[in-house]
């Protein structure tokens, strides 16, 4: 598949893993927990609706969430998982006119989003020329994982989605080998799983880096080239990436960036969009 072609499909991938609350019944305010920490203000078991939220499904802070307590809100990422299965999976019935698939609804969600997540990683893995020997591994596993979210709601209590992502990721391993083969001049930079809090990394020359999993929070990165990082799973809670280059690294996801802070400086993957909260050059940070 010619490369212009393989990046409108991916294009397209992406656009239906984008979250869209508007065609979703809030899943996520109401099955997932919330624990009271710097990212939520108060302590909601799972199953439980947010009190924030209102009868028409929507968020009665939404525009006030960072300076609520609620910055945890901001940052997370259905990858459009909730819309799924709001209207694909349970036909757009809802857990409070149908109460009797609430708690099914809430045990399906978080296995779909999940799916959704490899979704979006196995795509990236497609459009990037440097794993085309990989491709058609990857297609199948895209498949598969796509066949996955269109079971019946019933039948996801029997999918073992731990052993289905155990599988993409020996995949996405070797994308990752792959890609960061190419980078310029590489050295042995491997910090998977690294405690890199707080670190100081400012201007550092991270190409081709393997950073996964690795303990970003509060890290200095202004200036850092992460260009062919593998950054998938990377922490980067309060991480400083004002004037990073970002642009080509692999795998990063929009909860990760929101998770940052950042300027106008920042350069990012197209397939992703520059937070509210990021501020321009110079100016006071508004979360």
């Amino acid at each position: 598949m010619p490369d212009a072609v393989q990046t409108a499909v991916a294009d397209d991938r992406r656009e239906a893993l984008r979250a869209d609350c508007a065609n979703c019944f809030a899943l996520c305010c109401v099955a997932l927990t919330l624990t009271a920490s710097s990212d939520f203000a108060i302590d909601k078991e799972a199953g439980r609706p947010c009190p924030n939220l209102e009868d028409d499904f929507r968020c009665g802070i939404h525009t006030r969430l960072r300076t609520r307590g609620f910055p945890g809100c901001t940052v997370y990422d259905c990858f459009g998982a909730g819309q799924k299965v709001s209207r694909e999976t349970y036909g757009g019935r809802d857990w409070r006119s149908s109460p009797d698939l609430a708690a099914q609804m809430f045990q399906v969600f978080p296995v779909i989003r999940q799916l959704h997540e490899l979704l979006w990683y196995l795509t990236e893995a497609l459009a990037r020329p440097e794993a085309r020997p990989l491709h058609a591994e990857l297609r199948r596993a895209l498949e598969v994982t796509e066949r996955h979210t269109e079971r019946p709601a019933v039948d996801f209590a029997e999918l073992d989605i731990a052993g289905h992502r155990d599988k993409v990721a020996g995949l996405l391993q070797r994308t990752s080998e792959l890609v960061r083969s190419t980078a310029p001049r590489r050295k042995k930079r491997n910090h998977r799983g690294a405690d890199l809090i707080g670190a100081r990394l400012r201007g550092a020359d991270l190409r081709g880096a393997d950073l996964r999993g690795a303990y970003l929070i509060a890290a200095d990165l202004t200036g850092a080239d992460l260009r062919l990082a593998d950054l998938i799973g990377a922490d980067f809670r309060d991480a400083d990436l004002s004037g990073a280059d970002l642009a080509g690294s692999l795998f990063l996801t929009q909860a990760q960036v929101n998770a940052a802070k950042g300027d106008a400086r920042t350069a990012l993957p197209p397939s992703l969009g520059r937070p509210p909260h990021w501020t321009a050059p110079g100016a006071p940070d508004g979360s």
